[in-house]
């Protein structure tokens, strides 16, 4: 698959019905809750930090894209990140797809392309590979994104686990609703529902096989199935995380050409 032509391809994007979530007074009364809205928040921050580390930072991950009577496909990417408004997003592999970079400041996402002068904006919400979206890998922090609701506990296998609904801020994010479960003992995260805006599902994350990186415990494998295609997923490895100190001066158009 030819990246230039999946990041201008359109990705199907995850909505909500706000309505139905606050139609009883019950529902309003606990989206309203300033303790279980503070709650929620706390453990999408905690997830987050889990996921990825609070300073800037550097990992490759390599995706590969399985479907039915398809060959795999194999992407490569290196990302740099600051916080959760300043990623490059850098392709490593295939050979003809080297040197194309995404630049996303704050919900601002541009593809540079090589031989092209200008760069060319697109949406977080648009397909990069396979079944992850360019804010899959751009912008992939919940925090600040999404208003969360702690709606229940879930047990599974004898895990106990926080089921969060988050909302979309607005509708620049990646999706507009998420379904997040996540470890209630520790907060780690388990899987997560993306859904369109008739409310079905489109697609799920699973997170796995943690391992040590940057100095804790984070999962390095993401496997992303197909709601909506039956046997099609993506499975993201991430690896050779660590630490940067990276100025703002990076994550500037005028500096990408800088990058190796």
């Amino acid at each position: 698959m030819c990246l230039t032509l999946s990041l201008l391809s359109p990705s199907r994007a995850a909505s909500t019905d706000a309505a139905a979530l606050t139609a009883s007074p019950a529902a309003g009364a606990l989206a309203a809750a300033i303790p279980a809205d503070a709650t929620a928040r706390r453990i999408v921050e905690d997830a987050d930090r889990i996921r990825f580390p609070a300073e800037g930072f550097q990992v490759d991950v390599r995706i590969v894209t399985t479907a039915p009577g398809r060959d795999p496909d194999e992407h490569r990417y290196r990302v740099l990140t600051k916080g959760n408004d300043s990623t490059i997003v850098m392709v490593t592999a295939p050979a003809d797809e080297r040197g194309q970079i995404l630049l996303m400041k704050e919900h601002d996402l541009w593809v540079f392309l090589p031989n092209v002068s200008q760069p060319v904006r697109l949406s977080l919400a648009q397909r990069l590979t396979g079944q992850v979206a360019n804010g899959d890998l751009a912008r992939a922090n919940f925090t600040g994104d999404y208003n969360p609701r702690l709606l229940r506990t879930d047990t599974i296998d004898g895990v106990r686990y926080d089921v969060l609904e988050l909302d979309a801020v607005d509708n620049s994010v990646t999706y507009r609703k998420v379904l997040y479960w996540v470890r209630e003992s520790n907060h780690e995260p388990y899987k997560a529902e993306f859904y369109s805006v008739s409310n079905r599902l489109l697609k799920t994350c699973t997170y796995g096989k943690y391992e040590t990186m940057a100095g804790r415990m984070r999962p390095t494998e993401l496997v992303m199935t197909d709601a909506l295609h039956q046997g099609e997923q993506s499975v993201l490895d991430y690896g050779d995380m660590k630490l940067r100190d990276l100025p703002d001066k990076v994550f500037t158009k005028d500096y990408l050409k800088k990058l190796e």
